[in-house]
């Protein structure tokens, strides 16, 4: 009786996860969406020389409207992306807190605590998880930020035009590195925020769920920092393989191979293009994300 009990309550709980993931999904993307086609375009290319020479040219060259370049596939898709994200942790977390009772039958009357290894296994499988649709939903978005503005050199004429030119195996392309991208952020995100939370309950003597609104958008804003600072390297790889053309103008064959010739074409500073951006987007759009 007790487990069919148990079962509606389980799936409210997701229902509630996977609700409250799409929604911080469709702020985050509204909110940085400028500042990616920035990041982006400062990890493929060398013809600017900072962001806001970037920034600057952008709005010169192609209008106000170009920021938003590539936003309908990831708008469409971050709503799964970031509910996948928070509905696999939140899966991962209950997972652990389970086998903590059963370890330790002292502590079965109420919800296991996590060690800061467990969220970060938690955090690395949504990650993993998310990574099967963040990949080909990014690689599009990608392709459109950087293909030529002028209607008469343009490779794709919207996202199902560049889905269907790319195809299945297209679409995939750089998932290696997506996947080792999206474990290492995820789990150091998801950590970070709940390392942060426990301190302040702890530090306040008062419960997780009575931590104010704005300390949580803070702390996010700053699990947000500690996301790409861990990851961002990886994230450069991404960008260049799924911008990297195809046939005879392909220029890396494999994540190894793009690794190797970053780094003898550019060194460390190449692994870092885009960085400034990036922070100044990661705090308000993972703020947003966890307070949403």
């Amino acid at each position: 009786m007790e487990e069919l009990e148990a079962r509606p309550q389980n799936a409210v709980q997701t229902l509630k996860d996977l609700t409250s993931g799409a929604c911080g999904g469709i702020a985050q993307v509204l909110l940085g969406q400028p500042f990616d086609i920035v990041k982006v375009r400062l990890q493929t290319t060398t013809q600017y020389k900072n962001a806001l020479d970037s920034a600057t040219q952008i709005w010169k060259n192609e209008g106000p409207i170009a920021f938003y370049k590539g936003t309908l596939t990831p708008l469409i898709g971050i709503g799964a992306c970031v509910s996948i994200q928070f509905g696999a942790f939140h899966t991962a977390r209950r997972s652990f807190e389970a086998s903590n009772a059963q370890r330790n039958p002292s502590l079965s009357a109420a919800p296991a605590p996590l060690s800061l290894t467990q969220y970060y296994l938690a955090g690395a499988f949504a990650g993993v998880t998310n990574s099967v649709i963040s990949g080909p939903i990014e690689h599009v978005r990608i392709r459109l930020q950087t293909q030529p503005h002028s209607a008469s050199a343009r490779l794709y004429q919207g996202p199902w035009d560049c889905i269907r030119k790319l195809g299945v195996t297209g679409l995939y392309r750089g998932e290696v590195v997506t996947v080792l991208r999206e474990a290492q952020a995820y789990g150091v995100w998801f950590l970070t925020f709940e390392a942060l939370m426990q301190a302040d309950a702890r530090r306040n003597g008062v419960a997780r769920e009575e931590v104010p609104t704005w300390k949580v958008a803070a702390y996010g804003g700053l699990a947000g920092e500690a996301l790409w600072l861990s990851s961002y390297p990886l994230d450069v790889v991404k960008s260049k393989m799924q911008s990297d053309g195809f046939g005879k103008e392909q220029r890396f064959g494999s994540m190894r191979d793009c690794f190797a010739k970053t780094w003898r074409g550019e060194g460390m500073v190449g692994f870092w293009k885009g960085i400034g951006p990036t922070l100044l987007r990661a705090m308000p759009v993972s703020a947003g994300t966890f307070a949403v």
